[in-house]
């Protein structure tokens, strides 16, 4: 089987092709790993990516921080059934849109509070519809209230309590627990586990998740040691072929940020990703329980994307067919600025991909439907 020679020969062609300027790679299948790199930092550049290259992970952010808030439902900081009334008291008795599609058709009162298991399933009722014209009313009042949606920018938000109080000027679209909406319930999730542990989410996610780990280039900001590894990232290529840098080296992840965005707001390496997937498909020891985990990775709201994909405890899960029944799927979760990370729990395989190049809408470049083939091999 082996996925390391077809997981190099994909990437490093896809590179060689202009697809991305870098990427870096980890991928397990049975018992075989696949780690390595291609490209540059900067287009073109003699400034060679190297395996342990930090990356920009976006949206691949919301699983790491999720494992961290869900220490907390472990210890009984946090039940997931709780109203968040309790720890978020600026959420409480919300007004819902009569018409989540017309602001001006007034609200009305929600039928139940948002509960912290809302939260995690990013069912509180405020965040992105991916089926309805852009922008909806919700998310111009959010960008009215100087919270825009669009590419991650950490150093553009103001501190939690600010951020939340902004949040919570703007009617949900949805009744609590009716509907999936992306994102914001991941940047709500990093706010409550803050204040559920009483110490800012940066110190929880090191001292729950990362140091027990191992995961020392992971944080909101380039970790010190780690300089050397991170570069710029770019744009797509226009249509005269070239990008434009969307961050420099030291830009938004240079420093902490104000708010620690639980949504996006992460830099990584593949090896910190392969060793947190690891965890989980091992059970969760020595950060979760091996319950906590299997709810994690149960589909509670979908589907949420094209592919007919669902989602758990802030991951996503792929259930697949197989002959005599189905079982659990995949699970992981990619980020707009470039990454991928996908367990499979039934044949052990991790695929983990990074790279420093944002990607277009509506699709990524085909180095990352490349790089799944290669890594989980034939259905």
């Amino acid at each position: 089987m082996g996925p390391a020679g077809d997981v190099e020969r994909v990437v490093a062609a896809a590179v060689a092709a202009g697809e991305v300027p870098g990427a870096a790679w980890w991928a397990s299948r049975g018992g075989e790993v696949a780690r390595g790199a291609a490209g540059a930092h900067t287009p073109g550049g003699d400034d060679r990516l190297t395996p342990d290259a930090v990356f920009r992970i976006a949206s691949t952010t919301k699983p790491v921080v999720a494992v961290a808030a869900l220490t907390l439902v472990d210890d009984g900081s946090l039940d997931l059934d709780e109203p968040v009334d309790r720890l978020l008291p600026e959420l409480a008795g919300r007004r819902v849109l009569a018409d989540p599609a017309d602001a001006a058709a007034g609200t009305v009162p929600a039928r139940r509070p948002v509960t912290v298991r809302d939260v995690f399933t990013f069912r509180l009722g405020l965040g992105l519809d991916f089926t309805a014209p852009w922008p909806t009313p919700t998310v111009a009042a959010l960008e009215a209230a100087g919270l825009p949606a669009g590419p991650p920018a950490p150093q553009t938000l103001p501190p939690p309590d600010e951020w939340l109080r902004r949040v919570a000027s703007v009617p949900l679209a949805h009744q609590p627990g009716e509907r999936w909406l992306y994102h914001v319930g991941a940047q709500v999730l990093g706010v409550l586990a803050a204040r559920a542990a009483g110490r800012p989410l940066p110190a929880l996610l090191a001292e729950r998740v990362l140091e027990p780990l191992g995961m020392t280039s992971t944080g909101f900001a380039v970790p010190d040691g780690a300089r050397d590894r991170f570069g710029p990232h770019w744009t797509p290529q226009d249509d005269a072929g070239t990008r434009q840098v969307y961050d420099p080296a030291d830009g938004q992840w240079s420093r902490p940020p104000a708010f620690p965005d639980g949504g996006a707001g992460l830099v990584s390496t593949v090896d910190d990703l392969a060793a947190l997937a690891g965890v989980l498909l091992a059970g969760g020891a020595p950060v979760l329980r091996p319950g906590t985990v299997r709810a994690m990775l149960t589909e509670q709201a979908g589907p949420v994307d094209d592919e007919g994909g669902g989602w758990g405890l802030s991951l996503g899960v792929r259930r697949e067919d197989e002959p005599g029944g189905r079982h659990a799927g995949s699970f992981g979760w990619d980020g707009g600025l470039g990454s991928s990370w996908w367990s499979d729990p039934v044949t052990g395989t991790t695929a983990v991909l990074l790279t420093n190049q944002m990607w277009a809408s509506p699709a990524p470049p085909p180095v990352f439907e490349a790089f799944r083939a290669a890594a989980f091999g034939p259905r």
